[in-house]
């Protein structure tokens, strides 16, 4: 996708027209289907949008491995960022790869394993730049991720979307990223059934209907969608399910499971089913990386990262580890990370000199 938009500036993409400059947009946590739903909220988003504007995000359906995804071309089974909390096994540790490159001793520089788009176009004499919250300028996770790009920083959408453009339009030539996480942020706290995620929508639509300079082609896309999770539909983890169970990595609607060194593997493996028929579905290491759902190529470093059992929820659930001390995450209530359509099926949409 970026690739293929930076190809667009060369005139060399298949798929798209030759532009002078180029801005990927994304919305964080805006999937295809919610946005259909909520159309009329977000007029300038979906006018002309037909049903081929869509694209499919990786697994899991999580911000650190689709994002990274976005912005290096590589699945996550590549780039090694294979769920939101996954174990570090030289230290045998969780890490948070979206939140906790510095508290957790991540290395931007290695830790993410491939070239970004940025550095690719720096590398042929395009100017590379990002736009997002002053806040990542310096982050950990925007050292992994926007590599090779000169950062610009903007609190409001609109400004975002205002910066992106005056960047590619005194650039020529320049691939420009531009970072939207207002309706992701809604979706967490209230859900998008909320008037909440409603006026983010609004707000980041508002953004977007400002014109878009001559010659500049503008690719809005999104690394995931969400579903609700009403509190009716969380399944909880006791003691008894957890024996033989060190860790609990990914995230609710994505659970990485890393078993103890003397667990029985075979035995846990088959509680789990048990335990969560019908509620979600459990599969071993081996099968997650043979299934081709992390990319056709997983890594050995990529692979080590991924938990021993995975159990992906079905439908509207999401699985919460009942013994934890701290039980606050259970208060969210947009949730993504699994295989629903609701949160792998994302907008593609053209603007600009894009527009089909």
């Amino acid at each position: 996708m970026a690739d293929d938009l930076l190809a667009a500036v060369r005139g060399e993409s298949a798929s798209l027209p030759a532009v002078t400059s180029a801005v990927l947009v994304v919305i964080d946590g805006l999937g295809a289907l919610g946005l259909r739903a909520h159309a009329g909220h977000a007029r300038s988003l979906t006018a002309g949008m037909g049903k081929r504007d869509t694209a499919i995000t990786v697994f899991p359906s999580t911000t650190a491995a689709a994002l990274t995804s976005i912005l290096t071309g590589a699945w996550p089974g590549e780039h090694g960022l294979v769920g939101y909390r996954v174990l570090d096994p030289a230290r045998g540790v969780l890490v948070n790869q979206l939140s906790g490159w510095e508290t957790d001793g991540l290395d931007p520089a290695t830790w993410q394993m491939s070239e970004t788009v940025f550095e690719r176009a720096a590398a042929s004499g395009h100017p590379a730049f990002a736009v997002g919250l002053p806040v990542y300028a310096h982050s950990g996770f925007t050292r992994a991720t926007l590599r090779g790009a000169e950062f610009h920083g903007a609190a409001a959408a609109a400004e975002r979307v205002a910066a992106a453009y005056d960047l590619a339009a005194r650039a020529p030539g320049s691939f420009v990223y531009c970072y939207l996480p207002e309706v992701d942020k809604a979706g967490h706290k209230h859900g998008i059934a909320s008037a909440e995620w409603v006026a983010a929508l609004e707000d980041v639509d508002a953004a977007l209907a400002r014109p878009v300079p001559a010659g500049v082609g503008v690719l809005v896309t999104s690394d995931h969608g969400m579903v609700d999770v009403p509190a009716e539909r969380q399944v909880i983890l006791e003691q008894d399910h957890l024996d033989g169970i060190r860790h609990l990595g990914g995230e609710p609607r994505m659970v990485h499971a890393y078993l103890e060194e003397d667990a029985d593997a075979d035995a846990v493996m088959l509680r789990w089913r048990g335990d969560l028929e019908g509620l979600a579905d459990v599969a071993t290491r081996d099968e997650v990386v043979r299934s081709g759902l992390l990319g056709p190529s997983v890594s050995p470093t990529a692979a080590a990262r991924v938990g021993d059992l995975v159990a992906v929820a079905r439908g509207n659930r999401a699985i919460y580890d009942g013994t934890a001390a701290d039980q606050r995450g259970r208060a969210m209530v947009g949730q993504h990370g699994g295989l629903t359509a609701e949160e792998r099926q994302v907008p593609l949409l053209r603007l600009g000199a894009l527009r089909r």
